[in-house]
């Protein structure tokens, strides 16, 4: 049995780059038996549920990796620590577990705990990357991202993305599950300045200037069928389109400790503005925000993405969690499309 197990604190803003978010920290005095958790300062992790101080299995590094596989679909050999092993793992992740932020819109943002089919955001996909890259034995670095806001023209000033660094064989590729839409690598990137590589997405570019890495993507055309949709706030308008940058600084996920309360509990911060969930496929990625589900089929043809729109009604929301998202909520989903800028 898996649990994920979140834990969210009072809400801190973001004090420059150096915030974060802290998913190791666990009481001695709090155990995880069955499906359930005693609520205290508990982790992001999968982690196998033995009668236990949680603590002592992040401690001893006690957790189901092949509860992990099984969870995210993938029965082939993790003998090979290459780039193909890499690549399938990477790819399987984000076919079944969701970039989302749901449980904020569905009164369980604090003390979450989800027991299976469930997703999460940066810090917690790409933490559960991590913890799985590392113990099968890759080679695995946290970095930390600087989100670009395109009506701010501007790169975040706070640390607000986990992303992974992994090194095979001394060539170092950057690794991210926890982007979502389609923003979402599906290969890693090799760590080379100004090389385009492209990707079923888009193509995708890392630059280097003064230590900063930037990484940037090439879009396609977009084509809407429904007009009513022309103009929807979802839409990306730019063909080339800054993500985010980063250093190569190591960190710990200690290091993301206020980003995350902020995140959550901030009315500035899109998370609280918009529910959202996305999911890739083996030739596009499904998306609902609030009520509007979207599909986008990358390049059906002549270089461009063909993006269909639908507005659901409450009754449709949950049948579609769990039909194409394959996800079940403990609690009503109250589907939110605040102002924040957020794009599909």
């Amino acid at each position: 049995w898996l649990l994920l197990l979140l834990h969210k604190e009072a809400a801190l803003e973001p004090q420059g780059p150096a915030v974060g978010y802290n998913s190791l920290q666990v009481s001695d005095d709090h155990h995880v038996s069955g499906i359930q958790a005693r609520k205290k300062q508990h982790s992001v992790f999968w982690i196998k549920t033995e009668d236990q101080p949680t603590s002592n299995l992040l401690r001893k590094g006690i957790m189901d990796i092949e509860a992990y596989f099984e969870r995210i679909g993938y029965k082939k050999s993790r003998n090979k620590l290459d780039l193909e092993t890499l690549t399938d793992i990477l790819q399987h992740q984000i076919r079944a577990v969701p970039f989302e932020n749901l449980n904020i819109h569905c009164g369980e943002a604090m003390d979450l705990v989800v027991r299976r089919n469930r997703g999460g955001w940066c810090l917690q996909v790409n933490h559960l990357l991590y913890w799985a890259l590392t113990t099968i034995g890759f080679e695995t670095t946290i970095l930390g991202g600087y989100v670009y806001s395109t009506p701010a023209k501007k790169y975040s000033t706070g640390m607000i993305h986990l992303l992974l660094q992994v090194t095979i064989d001394g060539r170092n590729y950057i690794v991210d599950a926890g982007f979502g839409r389609s923003y979402q690598m599906w290969q890693p990137l090799e760590l080379i300045s100004g090389k385009d590589q492209p990707q079923v997405p888009c193509i995708f570019r890392l630059t280097e200037e003064n230590g900063f890495w930037y990484l940037d993507q090439i879009r396609r055309e977009q084509y809407i069928p429904n007009e009513e949709f022309l103009n929807s706030d979802l839409l990306e308008d730019s063909k080339y389109r800054k993500i985010y940058s980063f250093t190569l600084e190591p960190r710990t996920i200690e290091d993301f400790e206020s980003v995350n309360t902020y995140l959550q509990t901030s009315p500035a911060s899109v998370f609280t503005s918009k529910s959202f969930c996305s999911l890739q496929t083996p030739d596009g990625v499904h998306c609902l925000v609030g009520f509007t589900l979207t599909y986008r089929r990358f390049n059906y043809k002549d270089n461009t993405d063909l993006i269909q729109f639908k507005t659901l009604n409450e009754e449709e929301i949950e049948k579609v969690l769990k039909n194409i998202f394959n996800i079940s909520l403990e609690r009503k989903l109250v589907p939110k499309h605040g102002d924040r800028f957020f794009t599909i």
